[in-house]
Parts: structure tokens; sequence; C-alpha cells
């Protein structure tokens, strides 16, 4: 199954980027503060991170990884399972789970993206 996971490559290509989570841990796309909410470049930086679901840290890298083994319900579980964790409502993660592998259908297993407010595109792709 391709998931979108943690990364430092490509970090630098922003002078703002910053990577603090666990390199290869499932991410996500987190909620966006009010500081944030109109500038991905905002004090913050939610604005322009994905979240990782165990660390619960943040990084301006996500790398499409192709991770061997894991289901669908593994994916929903990992997700509902951070949600609650951090205090959110874990009822979303089937929503917030067909949302991401829907995200990373058509991109290659390497390729590096980032996040810009409600915006993802592709970095570069690398062989993973």
């Amino acid at each position: 199954m391709k998931l979108l996971t943690a990364t430092s490559v490509t970090q630098g290509y922003r002078d703002n980027d910053f990577d603090w989570c666990v390199e290869g841990e499932l991410v996500h796309i987190g909620v966006v503060c009010a500081r944030d909410r109109d500038d991905p470049d905002g004090g913050c930086g939610c604005g322009r991170s994905f979240a990782g679901l165990n660390s619960h840290r943040a990084t301006t890298t996500a790398m499409v990884r192709e991770v061997p083994g894991f289901t669908e319900d593994d994916y929903v579980e990992a997700i509902r399972s951070s949600l609650e964790q951090q205090g959110y409502d874990p009822s979303f993660a089937e929503h917030e789970a067909a949302g991401l592998r829907t995200l990373v259908r058509e991109w290659p297993v390497g390729a590096i993206v980032e996040r810009r407010l409600n915006e993802i595109v592709v970095r570069q792709v690398v062989q993973p």
C-alpha cells in the first residue's frame, strides 16, 4: 500500500523547512491554527507541515512509500489511534485514511511532497 511518510529528503529547499518527525513514520495533514490560516509561511508552521501519527511532531516534507503488508484497516487504526491520543475525534479516521490514499494514488513511490495550506504538490521524485 502506498502511504505518505515523514522524510528529511529535500529539507532546506525552502528556508523555513523543518523536520521533527521520525524518518519513515506515517503522517497526515493536521489542522491549521489561526496564526497560519492565511499564510503557509506563518509563525507556527502548521500551514506548511504534515503531522507524524506516532511522534505527534511535524515535518515540511513527506515521501510516498510502499509499505508492504499494511492494510486499509491498519491505516484507519493508525490514524484513529493518533487522533485519539491527541484529543481529537477519532471517528473521522476512516474518512481521513480514504482521503490520504486518494491523494497519493497517482504519485509514484519516491515522490517528495510539500504542503502549502490546502495545496500539496510534488517537490521531487527520488529512488526510495
